[in-house]
């Protein structure tokens, strides 16, 4: 007799096959009757030619990210004057403005995935994005610059989410571990390798090639998509939440906007930040109550429902934010502080991403059958017993034990974060895969912006008057200038203060880390099977008997 045909399976194509809701009779398959696919134990060619795709594009968009940061006192110099000097805070919008596009089409990503298909929406991601790194590199000015950068942001926002979403079907839940450790490369190698390409291309080319490096990447990423991803099954059930857009994104916006005007205002007591920040949240509070209202909010936080998810989601955060914040600090402090060259403090960096690509694969391969709660406490203790010497850094610190601390952080990142997405991600159904993505990358970019926004307002707290550092730090290229300020012994003071303000910054992150191991203690210490192959069941129907 033929078997009748699965629907609901998630395979590597991404279609269905699980058995859904028995027509007609309200009944719906339980974990333990659904007939999974046969997923290999190992990572096939095929699975292997998706991710290759998906981390080009995750690659190309935080590398971006990065990149420009190392191009700020570039783009003074590019489009300012002596007779009309162009203000670092005004530059930094190349920054915050592609953050907050980045954060404003993020919401919209699960929708778009199932209404439009992964694969498709994740192409017209990567020809914008690659569309605005052009366009970028053609401005004539600061201001056509930032718009062109909205523009990358809004392609590059949707790429994070959408390879997650795209190697979650396609791994199964057997490998979804191993595969997530893969898409972790990009997401370390990202800040490492930025500061270098950025500085190595400046150096010896153009600002321009920061942006045009993106058009060949992208064309080569759009062709090997085309041909490598599954084609879309498409199943647009589901209405758009207008209103919540509405709500949500204007408020991500608007919080983030006040929250990254911190660092440049140095208070939250100016209205610019505190007005924006308050209007966000209020939009957000308001996005809150109206998320329970509609069927398919733009923002599923019904999803808070698991468990598994939430505690992910508050150790995700906890430690997005003191990490990511304190990983700016130390390229700062190799430039300003010990008077290194953007490209050698990339590379004094480097370290701590060959940490992470140490241990990732391990903790990939262990997440797939070990509970997390057993794997993340150990990453975070490698974190902690890294950054710990950083808090102790001085002006003369030995380079090898900065070095060695970043390493040992490495470490300690690998075993931490790919293993908490893969946690998160694992609890959830089939159809919920999406909208979770979308949850957890906005949960991060969040956290990140709120972590760099607190680690830059207590390092410019701490570090000596604005004016007398900027001297000082000019002073590495200009000896001139240590005259003016009394003298190598005064410059050795104020250097030696400094190296006081990046450690007990540091001593703030560290305890950040700390407190991520309450959260922690709470994760499953048992194995609990994958829900990813499952569909979305009504409360308390029986269970349907499996195909024949």
């Amino acid at each position: 007799m033929t078997s009748a045909p699965r629907r609901g399976q998630c395979g590597v194509d991404g279609t269905r096959g699980v058995p859904s809701v028995t027509e007609g009779q309200g009944m719906a398959e339980s974990p333990q009757t659904t007939q999974q696919p046969d997923y290999p134990e190992n990572i096939d060619a095929a699975v292997l030619k998706i991710a290759g795709v998906v981390i080009l594009g995750v690659i190309m968009s935080i590398l971006d990210i990065t990149v420009v940061n190392v191009a700020l006192p570039t783009f003074q110099e590019e489009f300012g004057s002596a007779s009309d000097p162009l203000e670092y805070s005004h530059v930094a919008w190349t920054v915050t403005a592609y953050t907050l596009a980045l954060a404003t089409v993020i919401p919209m990503t699960g929708w778009a995935a199932d209404r439009f298909g992964p694969k498709r929406l994740f192409m017209v991601a990567i020809g914008l994005f690659t569309a605005g790194s052009v366009l970028c590199a053609t401005a004539q000015d600061i201001n056509t610059l930032i718009a062109f950068r909205v523009l990358q942001g809004l392609g590059g926002g949707m790429i994070m989410p959408l390879g997650m979403t795209i190697m979650t079907r396609a791994a199964g839940p057997r490998r979804m571990g191993r595969l997530m450790a893969i898409l972790g490369i990009p997401m370390l190698l990202g800040p490492i390798l930025g500061p270098i390409v950025g500085g190595w291309l400046i150096e010896n080319a153009s600002w321009h090639w920061i942006f045009l490096i993106n058009l060949p990447i992208g064309l080569a990423t759009l062709v090997y998509a085309w041909f490598a991803l599954p084609s879309d099954r498409p199943e647009p059930s589901e209405s758009f939440d207008f209103v919540g857009m509405l709500l949500l994104s204007p408020g991500l916006a608007l919080f983030l906007f006040g929250v990254s005007s911190i660092p440049e205002k140095g208070t939250v007591a100016d209205p610019r930040v505190w007005v924006s920040m308050l209007a966000g949240a209020l939009l957000m509070l308001a996005f809150v109550w109206h998320s329970f209202r509609p069927q398919h909010p733009l923002l599923d936080l019904r999803l808070f429902r698991n468990r598994n998810l939430t505690l992910s989601v508050i150790v995700m955060f906890l430690f997005v934010a003191a990490f990511f914040g304190s990983l700016l600090l130390v390229p700062t402090y190799f430039q300003q502080v010990r008077g290194e060259s953007t490209f050698n403090a990339g590379l004094l960096v480097a370290p701590q991403g060959l940490g992470a690509m140490v241990t990732m694969p391990i903790a990939g391969r262990l997440v797939d059958r070990i509970p997390v709660g057993r794997i993340v406490p150990f990453g975070l203790l490698g974190i902690l017993a890294g950054m710990f010497p950083l808090t102790q850094i001085t002006s003369e610190t030995d380079y090898w034990k900065i070095v060695l601390a970043l390493f040992v952080m490495g470490l300690g990142m690998g075993g931490t974060m790919m293993p908490m997405f893969t946690s998160a991600l694992k609890s959830l159904t089939h159809q919920e895969v999406a909208r979770g993505t979308t949850l957890i990358n906005i949960n991060q970019q969040i956290a990140s912006s709120v972590g760099v926004a607190v680690m830059s307002v207590l390092l410019t707290n701490w570090l000596p008057p604005q004016r007398i550092w900027y001297a000082v730090v000019g002073s590495w290229e200009n000896p001139g200038l240590v005259t003016q300020l009394g003298g190598q012994g005064v410059v050795d003071g104020f250097l030696a203060e400094a190296g006081d303000a990046f450690a007990s910054t540091f001593w703030v992150a560290w305890v950040l880390v700390l407190l991520t191991l309450i959260p922690v203690a709470f994760l499953p210490r048992r194995r609990e099977e994958s829900r990813m192959l499952d569909t979305e069941a009504p409360t308390g129907a029986a269970a349907a008997p499996p195909p024949h």
